[in-house]
């Protein structure tokens, strides 16, 4: 996976969610069978007020406690719309998860050559106001590469909370 552009120092909980998996018991909280996300920029003309607009939407389709949930979500960049249409369709099954926070999302290019078709690596800092926790994703799309950061994120704090 490093050979990918993961680096798991710095990034101790998704190392312990990568051990957790290895295991043959490990059940995770939910399945992530497949998500979306898209970026629209409009321009309003009178009667609305004049001028431009960008909104973002994220669909998220996952697998909880043996039920499929299809959640969209709104927000004002792409990673935050499928973090608002993720925790639409968890929080459901878990209502608990309304204290995880990001508190920090970090983008690093990894083949600085490569211009925009660079890998890229992306670090999530995430909170519950009493534990912090970071995560990695890697990947040449930076949506896919912060899609993994943000759901390790959110099933490492689960596996934890069912560790207790």
């Amino acid at each position: 996976m490093e050979s990918r552009g993961y680096q798991f120092e710095g990034a101790e909980a998704s190392f312990e969610l990568l051990l957790r998996r290895a295991q043959k018991d490990y059940r995770p909280a939910f399945e992530v069978i497949d998500f979306s996300a898209g970026v629209e920029k409009r321009q309003f003309e009178a009667p609305e007020p004049a001028g431009d607009t960008i909104s973002s939407r994220g669909t998220v389709k996952l697998r909880v406690a043996g039920e499929e949930m299809l959640m969209a979500g709104e927000g004002n960049g792409p990673v935050n719309a499928l973090d608002a249409a993720l925790r639409k369709a968890l929080n459901h099954f878990y209502p608990s998860l309304a204290v995880v926070h990001l508190t920090d999302y970090k983008v690093r290019i990894l083949d600085e050559a490569a211009g925009t078709a660079a890998w890229v690596r992306v670090l999530i800092e995430s909170s519950d106001g009493q534990q912090e926790w970071t995560t990695v994703g890697a990947s040449q799309n930076i949506i896919e590469a912060s899609w993994t950061a943000l759901t390790d994120s959110l099933e490492y704090w689960l596996a934890r909370r069912q560790a207790l």
